[in-house]
């Protein structure tokens, strides 16, 4: 049974990827660890056993997870897993043997691990360094089919919403925010409307694009646009000042700066 290593930063992906994994025929794995940050992940390959497989979430609270391999070595294959397309040719070049985009398919998925056995099978039969050197370039080649015709996942355009007796939809470009109050879940337009949605704010994370959107805690799911300020708060977190909102301070959460900060700058 091959030992599996998941290093998400989200507790209901890492779920989900554990149950997908567990349920899957192709392989029969067993997951050793779940790990939360780079320095986690940096500290387990240090001191535990290489697992046979990992699952790398790029963006991670405290970063992005390429930089573990700067930290420590990992010789293990490698699945990356992300919202975002940007990152395919940089993960083939950091051991990874797929790149999964969220929320994962469980086909895709399969596929992966069908990738591992055909890699492990052909470790067993020693395949030659020429043999390896040509599926490295098969593999970076891959990379770049996908970046020029990106079959990623599509997102929501607008949100049809009930307003009285009457229907609305609100295109996703005129949304600042979505937040959650009193166990209700609302979004906030540029023109400052506010209406309620029938989703939570971790559904809505899966929902939209998440070069636009990011969820800066729990709470709140905003988009770059609506932000005014960023402004350095306590404990190494942040204060975001966003459009049309003073009823209560937004603050990006600790473990969420240093992926906000990527979000940002990408």
């Amino acid at each position: 049974m091959l030992r599996a290593l998941l290093i998400e930063d989200e507790p209901l992906a890492a779920n989900r990827l554990e149950k997908l994994l567990l349920a899957q025929t192709e392989l029969p794995l067993t997951v050793v660890a779940k790990l939360a940050s780079v320095q986690e992940a940096v500290q387990y390959f240090r001191e535990q056993p290489l697992p046979d497989l990992a699952f790398f979430d790029i963006q991670l609270g405290d970063g992005l997870s390429f930089e573990i391999f700067e930290q420590t070595e990992v010789t293990c294959p490698v699945i990356f897993t992300t919202a975002y397309d940007t990152y395919a040719l940089r993960a083939f070049k950091a051991n990874g043997i797929d790149y999964l985009l969220k929320p994962i398919d469980d086909e895709e998925l399969t596929q992966a691990l069908k990738k591992l056995q055909r890699l492990r099978a052909g470790a067993v039969k020693r395949a030659s360094a020429p043999a390896v050197a040509d599926q490295s370039l098969q593999l970076l080649q891959q990379a770049l089919q996908q970046l020029q015709n990106p079959a990623g996942p599509t997102y929501k355009n607008r949100f049809v919403l009930k307003v009285g007796e009457h229907l609305r939809a609100i295109p996703v470009e005129e949304i600042d925010f979505f937040y959650s109050f009193e166990k209700a879940t609302f979004l906030q337009t540029a023109d400052n409307r506010r209406f309620a949605v029938d989703y939570t704010v971790e559904q809505l994370e899966q929902l939209v694009d998440p070069r636009r959107f990011f969820r800066v805690n729990r709470g709140y799911l905003v988009q770059v646009d609506a932000i005014q300020d960023i402004i350095h708060y306590t404990n190494s977190r942040l204060k975001v000042a966003l459009r049309h909102h003073q009823q209560e301070e937004v603050l990006v959460s600790r473990e969420r700066v240093g992926a906000f900060r990527a979000w940002l700058d990408q």
